[in-house]
């Protein structure tokens, strides 16, 4: 069991690639604390800590010790038109999306130092390196989270937590119920990516895994694009 003895924080985890990553990580023995608005409904075995990431306070502060990894997934589809969108919209997806990571970040800091060997995954979008239409404030929300990670992976190297970001394309969550509403849409969707299929949660939360794990402690910094080829392969 990869992650026996070892503690880990999932920001969200109560559906979609959280709750993928969830269940991954309970069968490889992780000692795991959820922290989000909802508590999971099928797992005994984990520590809840009821949060809002845009009113956090002090709910972190009785963390364990040590912590080994950390997952920040709460996201946003916010997909409209640019002149349909009001600066109050940008204003929410970077709260939630980018200030949200540096507060449980910042929160959390002092006991993934303390692991001497920690991970956090943060989530970007295949929307920010392909220009997509009505994804400007995902975009914008989502760039931040990448330019973050990548700044801090490099100011965290020396304290041995490393920080890579994950990018996933479509993904049949609950986010993205209405993207994947009919079938004429699953279709359209699957024909947009050059491996024929648009993703699901566990492509993403195997990626999110391996990132937490012992067999990436010599990746930092990275983008990982989990996204069926979409973001650097040409469709013909």
């Amino acid at each position: 069991m990869k992650f026996k003895g070892k503690n880990i924080l999932l920001i969200g985890g109560t559906s979609g690639i959280g709750k993928a990553t969830l269940d991954i990580l309970l069968e490889e023995g992780a000692s795991i604390t959820v922290a989000s608005r909802q508590a999971p409904s099928d797992h005994e075995n984990i520590t809840h800590i009821p949060l809002d990431v845009l009113e956090m306070t002090d709910e972190l502060d009785a963390l364990p010790e040590q912590l080994h990894g950390l997952v920040y997934t709460p996201g946003t589809i916010t997909l409209k038109p640019f002149q349909s969108l009001k600066p109050a919209d940008f204003q929410r997806e970077i709260e939630l999306n980018a200030i949200g990571a540096v507060k449980v970040i910042q929160a959390a800091l002092k006991n993934l130092r303390a692991a001497k060997g920690a991970s956090v995954v943060m989530f970007s979008t295949v929307a920010v390196q392909l220009g997509l239409n009505f994804h400007t404030a995902v975009a914008m929300a989502k760039g931040a989270v990448e330019g973050l990670g990548r700044a801090l992976a490099a100011e965290l190297a020396n304290k041995n937590v490393r920080v890579n970001v994950v990018a996933p394309s479509l993904t049949d969550t609950p986010l993205a119920d209405n993207l994947l509403s009919t079938d004429e849409k699953k279709e359209a969707s699957n024909k947009r990516h050059p491996l024929g299929r648009y993703g699901k949660p566990d492509d993403i939360a195997q990626a999110v895994v391996y990132l937490l794990s012992d067999n990436s402690s010599w990746v930092t910094g990275q983008v990982f694009h989990i996204d069926g080829g979409l973001s650097s392969v040409k469709h013909l």
